[in-house]
């Protein structure tokens, strides 16, 4: 698994890449109320804005963090978005990406380096 510095985790199923919020983000944000996913087919760019969370703190949105195509999102949101906060890493995925090139993720955090990161 791999981390961003927006507190993103990329897990690589195949050749698709499943993308979510860590454990971290979401209990910085509390309690999630809504979450807004893109359409399957949508093509990304990294660092396009393509999903928006509302907590009962903020408004936030998540950035692509590769390039790619939005193959499958988790519709389980839609009707439970607190899964976000309650199985951050499992079941509170965002959506699956297919990218053209995984070697993009050499240069992310792994664990140690984002626990780190996260002090």
């Amino acid at each position: 698994m791999k981390y961003t510095e927006e507190h993103e985790w990329l897990r690589v199923e195949g050749d698709l890449v499943v993308v979510g919020i860590t454990e971290h983000a979401s209990e910085q944000l509390g309690d999630i109320v809504f979450v807004e996913l893109p359409e399957e087919g949508t093509t990304v760019a990294k660092d396009d804005e393509i999903v928006v969370i509302e907590s009962v703190k903020a408004a936030s949105d998540i950035l692509a963090p590769l390039d790619g195509e939005i193959v499958e999102v988790n519709s389980a949101l839609d009707d439970n978005p607190a899964l976000v906060n309650d199985d951050p890493v499992g079941d509170g995925w965002f959506f699956k990406l297919k990218v053209t090139d995984l070697s993009a993720m050499d240069d992310m955090m792994d664990e140690a380096a984002y626990k780190d990161f996260i002090g």
